[in-house]
């Protein structure tokens, strides 16, 4: 698809964008390995003082920032500086410790091997390549990109065709911060372009943010070549509530879950499950708040939903309503396109799937909830566990032994009680199955892209 921004509130186009050719791919590089050169020899020091400078300048420029994530991709504005905000928070964290999480590790007892010292090390790789979506134009790439950088490797950035602005802003962020210059770069290319980069032999890495066929395209194309990847892909996401839970909060907090992002999130709730000695108390609650969103213009501050980013998105989530209701699902509330400019979806409930209809197996990206009545906890699970994702999960219950259950049960890479799944620096993240493999975020995050070495002296 062509590079453009159309915004997803008029459906107009703002700007378009020229691709780099083959020539400017490869001179960007070359800049990213000679920084990687530079990159390598410094301290950890020195990289924590120009990240924490490129989270001052993020600060910084929050709002003018913010405002360009609302025009390429359409999130409410509130959402959009909380994004940057987040981003900043992580090159913090990632600037205090980086060191800590990479620090030599010794074996307590040497001699067990017959050495006088045994040690790991880890250090950098090189040039990694970014392949990232427009969900989170932002916050995806940092929390990749300040692991990354701290731990001397170098970034080369393939961006969401429909947001252009936010992949040369971050082009130029590091170095404007300190960084030495081509330590991150963005390639304005198509995805035709991307087998091409992965095989470079500068590139030395890749990470991918995206759907399932775009994952196992770039996963293939990584393993052909022998070089490490770390694979963050779609997620339906169970969200289940039970008995024993406060059922305001949890209607409360599953809205949110479903919505945040204008639903366009791969680890949002998307599947809500609720025990049916509470079902249509929650049902209605759930119905009613989904109902009562304000949507609109996300540059509007009281605005809770905005639009679809794409055309095509809003389409396919369409088209997944449409194929439900027309086997038999209920609408308890939405189910229809909005009748204005640009690219909106109602907030929607639907009830009473059956597994002939594609969104039970699918990942609707966007605000369309699905309810699912479970009779016991092991017809929860059973529910939950039925597709083949497995990203996050949310469990609501006081009750300590079923906590146990769902935590033990759940197949996802996160479970989070009485709450929704959130991403912070200080956790993991990553997903199962079709979901994907490897780790983001947390010590976990800047070791995926380093070298474990093994050192030992007789």
């Amino acid at each position: 698809m062509a590079i453009a921004i159309i915004n997803p509130t008029t459906g107009r186009l703002e700007q378009e964008f020229v691709e780099h050719t083959a020539a400017e791919v490869d001179a960007r590089l070359a800049e990213a390995q000679a920084a990687f050169e530079a990159l390598r020899g410094t301290s950890y020091g020195e990289r924590g003082a120009w990240m924490r400078q490129a989270a001052e300048l993020m600060e910084s420029e929050v709002d003018q920032t913010a405002r360009m994530l609302v025009v390429e991709m359409g999130k409410p504005i509130a959402q959009a500086r909380a994004e940057v905000l987040k981003c900043a928070k992580n090159m913090r964290f990632y600037a205090e410790h980086a060191e800590q999480f990479l620090a030599d590790e010794p074996l307590s007892d040497p001699s067990a091997v017959g050495a006088s010292r045994a040690y790991t090390r880890y250090q950098p790789l090189g040039v990694v390549l970014a392949v990232m979506p427009w969900n989170y134009p932002l916050w995806q790439v940092i929390r990749f990109a300040a692991p990354a950088l701290m731990a001397g490797n170098t970034g080369v950035l393939k961006h969401a065709s429909n947001v252009p602005n936010s992949a040369l802003y971050l082009d130029t962020l590091f170095e404007r911060a300190g960084f030495p210059a081509g330590s991150f770069r963005t390639l304005l290319i198509g995805s035709a372009m991307v087998d091409r980069v992965i095989r470079d032999g500068r590139v030395k890495a890749v990470t991918l943010t995206g759907s399932e066929g775009a994952g196992r395209a770039v996963a293939a194309t990584a393993g052909g070549e022998i070089k490490k990847s770390v694979m963050e892909l779609g997620g339906s996401d169970p969200f289940i509530v039970m008995p024993s839970a406060d059922l305001e909060a949890a209607a409360t907090t599953a809205v949110r879950a479903r919505v945040l992002n204008n639903g366009q999130s791969c680890i949002a709730g998307k599947r809500f499950i609720a025990h049916t000695d509470i079902y249509d108390e929650f049902a209605a609650l759930f119905a009613g708040k989904m109902a009562a969103l304000n949507v609109g213009d996300p540059l509007d501050e009281a605005v809770e939903l905005g639009p679809l980013a794409t055309a095509s998105g809003r389409d396919e989530l369409a088209e997944l309503v449409d194929d439900a209701v027309a086997k038999g699902a209920t609408v308890l509330t939405g189910g229809h396109s909005v009748a204005r400019d640009g690219w909106f979806y109602e907030p929607t409930v639907l009830a009473d799937l059956n597994d002939d209809m594609r969104i039970v197996l699918e990942e609707a990206f966007g605000p369309v909830a699905s309810l699912y009545r479970a009779q016991s906890r092991e017809d929860a699970i059973r529910i939950a566990n039925q597709t083949t994702f497995g990203l996050s999960s949310a469990i609501w219950t006081n009750d300590p032994q079923e906590e146990s259950y769902f935590v033990t049960n759940l197949d996802a890479g996160a479970v989070f009680v009485n709450g929704m799944t959130v991403s912070y620096p200080e956790l993991p993240f990553g997903g199962i199955k079709a979901s994907g493999f490897g780790r983001e975020l947390a010590a976990a995050g800047i070791r995926e892209f380093t070298n474990l070495k093994t050192v030992w002296k007789g």
